[in-house]
């Protein structure tokens, strides 16, 4: 087999891994909004603004752990596994300030449902659900970090079966908690949140225990007694952390916050809001899992001292995302009626969801390029210049149009208050920051081939 053939066998082997275990996860929110959506529509709609919330903190604490994979790949590139060991003990500080960070915007969440003016019949069953959640979320990051640590080390199927696994007792616990039954009083939305306490809590014991067990990672010594902060180590783990998680915030909160502007609209435009955003929160795990296996590959490559292979790694990558991604918006489109009454048998929700998934296609394609390069461009270390595009176009153009288009209008435009201004707004802008991110990699593959061209 030609070497590129080679390439393209470990990213679909690893992107594929993975791409099984977050459509796992995945399907947590998934069955958390049919689930809501059958129980009441005020349910669903709280859920819209809860989970926006909740999932604006964890994803973007969550990206300032991830944006470690490319220091774990490089040390597993140049095989030195006592130092990835120690490495890996050191990310335990940063895990604890973001559990820190993370839980008290979860337990206090009044402020900023105030500030996006969240209408007060929902506020209640918002802070109920994210009071839960704010417990759930110490096992989600520390489980992240191990997630991270396989991905880095090319072993994703590990965290594939725990995530899989964890699907199953996801499902009858959502249901039981939020229904009742069995003794058990109805919940409501709050039992959704409580059966992911319980699965969170379950899937970290059985990674601590595989780290501590396993043969595999014995030669990493990760069970040593843990080392006071190497400041050093730690202001590496910053310079790509702090860019990389405010990054990943500004995109995610682009997103989520839609969600809470939305709201303003009422409970049909909220829950036609949810599907959609849901469905697209699945179909982004495409480019993630590819942007997962490719940075691995590069960073890799980079460690082993081949930047030409890296650069090959990376073309790799983009070329297969690319095709996947162009399935999933024909699927997308292609069922844009018969996937919104999978999730509500409102007519109004379901016409209005039709609608959106329509521009989630273009959203989708965007979306692909842009979290491609901005994996791959941590590799090469490329980190503040990602986050300023997102705060201008992101935050400026994205969510700051949509909002002054959608209630105030803009120039000619007269006001548009619907869903639809929102995600055609924020899809534009999403399509000029990955122009402008394809022109950074370009720029970093290049400066990176320059010693090996002087050889």
């Amino acid at each position: 087999m030609s070497s590129s053939g080679n390439e393209r066998r470990v990213i679909a082997t690893h992107a594929g891994t993975v791409l099984v275990g977050q459509l796992a996860v995945m399907a947590f929110g998934v069955i958390d909004t049919i689930v809501a959506g059958r129980y009441a529509e005020d349910a669903l709609a709280a859920l819209s603004v809860g989970a926006a919330i909740f999932i604006s903190v964890y994803v973007s604490l969550m990206g300032g752990l991830q944006a470690l994979l490319p220091v774990w790949a490089e040390l597993h590139g140049a095989n030195r596994a006592s130092e990835l060991g120690r490495s890996v003990r050191q990310s335990l500080y940063v895990c604890l300030l973001a559990i820190v960070l993370g839980m008290v915007v979860l337990l206090v969440p009044g402020p900023l449902l105030r500030w996006t003016a969240v209408p007060p019949a929902m506020q209640a069953s918002v802070e109920s659900y994210l009071a839960v959640l704010a417990w759930a979320l110490p096992p989600a990051l520390l489980f992240r970090l191990f997630g991270t640590l396989n991905q880095s080390l090319g072993r994703p199927r590990l965290v594939t079966w725990l995530q899989l696994g964890s699907l199953c007792i996801k499902l009858p616990l959502s249901v039981w908690f939020t229904f009742g039954g069995g003794g058990l009083p109805s919940m409501g939305l709050v039992g959704a949140a409580w059966a992911t306490l319980v699965v969170n809590y379950t899937m970290l014991a059985l990674a601590l225990w595989l780290m501590r067990n396993a043969a595999y990672y014995r030669a990493y010594r990760f069970w040593q007694r843990i080392e006071p902060p190497d400041w050093r180590h730690l202001r590496q783990f910053a310079r790509l952390g702090v860019p990389g998680g405010l990054a990943v915030l500004v995109e995610v909160t682009s997103f989520t916050l839609l969600a809470l502007f939305i709201a303003r609209l009422g409970i049909v435009s909220a829950a036609a809001h949810q599907i959609a955003s849901n469905l697209m929160a699945v179909a982004y795990m495409v480019p993630l899992s590819f942007g997962l296996a490719t940075s691995s590959r590069v960073s890799y490559w980079l460690g082993a001292g081949d930047p030409a292979k890296a650069r090959r790694a990376c073309l790799t990558g983009f070329s297969m995302a690319l095709l996947c991604s162009l399935a999933v918006c024909g699927f997308l489109v292609a069922l844009h009626w018969q996937l919104p009454a999978v999730y509500s048998q409102n007519p109004a929700v379901v016409k209005m969801t039709a609608v959106l998934l329509l521009a989630t296609a273009a959203y989708h394609l965007a979306d692909t390029v842009q979290t491609l390069c901005v994996f791959v461009l941590r590799c090469y270390r490329v980190t503040l210049a990602p986050l300023v595009i997102y705060c201008t176009l992101l935050w400026g153009a994205g969510l700051g149009g949509s909002y002054w288009l959608a209630f105030h209008g803009i120039g000619p435009f007269d006001a548009m208050p619907s869903p639809l201004t929102f995600w055609l707004t924020s899809a534009a802008a999403l399509w000029m920051t990955a122009l402008l991110f394809v022109a950074l990699l370009w720029r970093a593959m290049a400066k990176s081939l320059v010693p090996c061209r002087s050889d």
